[in-house]
């Protein structure tokens, strides 16, 4: 690393030593490809000599990447079209990775969050933004995500719109796609996701005509479909058939209580309507009336 020109395409040992790794017998004498050989090798035999793009961290833009880029283009190869260097994922401020013993297992994580919520903890940011991991962090953005999914949901229940969605580029607004063109600028696409879940729900809460509301659904959803959260989509609908069947049973459980609640208020009764909503809000239901009925969801902290 003490110049630019300096790195190995071919390591070399002695036809006796004994070595850890794997060596190969050449015409110039024992040895193995460098590092960056290898990479350049992989790349070319999977993707061919020129592709599409080559991610990495921002820490390999030198010497690796540079490297990389020069050996291949002096063997002829166009190599990559783009590069895309994202920051990390940190704990305690340390980047997280297996040789520092401070990585997550994606299992354990998946135990307290779902996965759905997780991929939009990290999709939602930009990559070059370096990702400060945490349990409230991770909290806070699931409790954002299930606010757009609440949406969704209530929408889908009034409307048809939970279909396939057809050719999903034709139903993204402009700025969204702009937005995503400019370095994958996902935190301003997300900024154009939130005004239209607002609308929606203004069109939701308000009674309008189902049409305009199934559009912005679709609307929604489409973004959705691009960050890869659209909670239509078949591989989150069955992603877990146990979580689909407590839920269900669930749902079961407060519809009682739901019918209760609403006798009670019928009967006057709304000391007995007020506990019935007190006893599900400390079972971490959130209540939401409105003019079509009552509806519950998980209480998330805001």
């Amino acid at each position: 690393k003490k110049d630019p020109r300096d790195f190995a395409l071919w390591k070399g040992v002695p036809d006796d030593a004994e070595h850890p790794l794997p060596v190969w017998s050449t015409p110039w004498g024992t040895g193995r490809p460098g590092w960056h050989l290898e990479c350049s090798a992989m790349a070319t035999t999977y993707l061919g000599s020129q592709f599409d793009i080559h991610g990495g961290g921002l820490d390999l833009v030198f010497p690796h990447h540079e490297n990389e880029l020069a050996q291949s283009r002096a063997a002829g190869d166009e190599f990559a079209r783009y590069w895309l260097h994202n920051a990390w994922v940190t704990t305690a401020g340390e980047k997280m990775s297996k040789s520092l013993g401070n990585s997550l297992i994606i299992e354990q994580v998946l135990q307290r969050v779902r996965p759905i919520d997780l991929r939009w903890y990290l999709v939602a940011s930009h990559y070059r933004s370096n990702l400060e991991f945490s349990d409230d962090a991770l909290a806070e953005s699931a409790a954002s995500f299930q606010r757009i999914e609440n949406f969704v949901l209530r929408a889908g229940a009034r409307t048809n719109a939970t279909d396939a969605l057809g050719d999903v580029y034709d139903r993204l607004p402009a700025e969204f796609v702009d937005a995503m063109n400019d370095d994958l600028g996902v935190p301003a696409a997300v900024a154009v996701l939130h005004h239209h879940v607002t609308e929606g729900n203004r069109l939701l809460n308000s009674g309008s005509d189902d049409e305009a509301l199934a559009n912005e659904l679709r609307t929604v959803r489409a973004m959705l479909d691009v960050l890869g959260v659209d909670p239509f989509a078949s591989h989150w609908e069955s992603a877990d058939d146990q979580s689909d069947a407590a839920q269900t049973a669930l749902s079961a459980l407060i519809s009682d209580q739901l019918a209760a609640r609403k006798q009670a208020r019928a009967d006057k009764d709304f000391a007995k309507a007020d506990e019935i909503r007190d006893s599900l809000t400390a079972a971490g239901i959130a209540l939401e009336d409105g003019p079509d009925g009552t509806r519950w969801s998980l209480a998330t902290e805001q």
